[in-house]
């Protein structure tokens, strides 16, 4: 397992150097357009129990890195076995939470795991470390993408885990001032964005 999760994670930082724009899509519709576009990583942020399998097929179908974000798949509670289910019953190379425990059971069974962490305050900025270094994400995901600011501090307290931007991505610009600051990649549902790299 450990093997894989080391190419998962080249697979994550060559893919985000050809192409720093990660497809995030949140409907059957968007799913049908992140398989045409040239973004080789795609985050579910739709779904439930009686769909995801199917959802996560289609990205896999397209040779694409599939990463399920847990927390929004409906019919999952937010326990260690949600993971499981995953794992078992999808082809997901990875998955997405806020949760920290889901972090750390994703992390036993040898799946590609992003941290995600909304800037609302100073409080939540000073959890990074703590959290970061109980789950030992793959990759540690900041939202909102516009705060280059935070983006910098936020990477001198990761432990060098590559960092992704995500949030109100309204545009190119959006994604070059997260890549000027130092995110890895930018994830968004902006389709325009997405165009943007092609």
């Amino acid at each position: 397992m450990a093997r894989k999760k080391k190419e998962l994670l080249n697979f994550f930082y060559d893919s985000t150097e050809r192409c720093p724009v990660i497809a995030a899509v949140k409907n059957d519709e968007w799913l049908e357009k992140s398989s045409a576009s040239v973004c080789e990583i795609v985050y579910v942020l739709y779904g439930n129990i009686c769909t995801i399998r199917d959802i996560v097929h289609e990205i896999k179908k397209a040779g694409k890195m599939a990463v399920v974000h847990i927390d929004l798949v409906s019919g999952l509670a937010s326990k260690e076995i949600s993971v499981d289910f995953i794992r078992k019953f999808t082809e997901a190379d990875g998955i997405i939470s806020t949760k920290p425990h889901l972090i750390k059971r994703a992390n036993e069974l040898g799946l590609f795991t992003i941290q995600r962490f909304f800037m609302l305050d100073t409080i939540t900025f000073n959890n990074i470390k703590k959290h970061v270094r109980d789950t030992r994400p793959d990759v540690v995901e900041m939202m909102p993408a516009g705060l280059g600011k935070m983006i910098r501090y936020a990477l001198e307290e990761v432990d060098g885990k590559p960092l992704v931007a995500s949030g109100l991505v309204l545009d190119s610009d959006d994604v070059m001032g997260a890549l000027s600051a130092g995110a890895i990649a930018v994830s968004t549902t902006n389709l325009e964005v997405w165009k943007s790299v092609e």
